[in-house]
């Protein structure tokens, strides 16, 4: 009972991957992290990911990022909240995230 979900919305559930100092150390493990759509849950993470870039995903966890205050100058505003996935990949799996020139 696999249901393929359309190509388009793939794209919409998975926004960016999420590269800082700790997430590259965490690709050494083969896990990744990912910025997804907030209504999206695990299930539909776990096939987006599978279909897009042909893997398959041993564990994943999700993270609900809140919205964060930030000033410039006298202005106040607010950077939107997002929610994280951090995928672990089995072992003979991995995604390029960086191109080898």
């Amino acid at each position: 009972m696999t249901k393929k979900i359309p190509q388009k919305t793939l794209i919409d559930i998975i926004k960016y991957p999420i590269l800082t100092d700790k997430t590259t150390r965490m690709i050494e493990e083969n896990q990744y992290c990912f910025a997804v759509e907030v209504k999206a849950n695990k299930l539909e993470i776990k096939k987006a990911i599978e279909q897009l870039f042909d893997v398959k995903i041993q564990k994943i966890n999700t993270i609900n990022i809140k919205s964060k205050k930030k000033r410039v100058g006298k202005y106040i505003g607010y950077k939107s909240k997002y929610k994280k996935a951090i995928v672990k990949l089995y072992d003979p799996y991995h995604i390029e995230l960086f191109l080898d020139n």
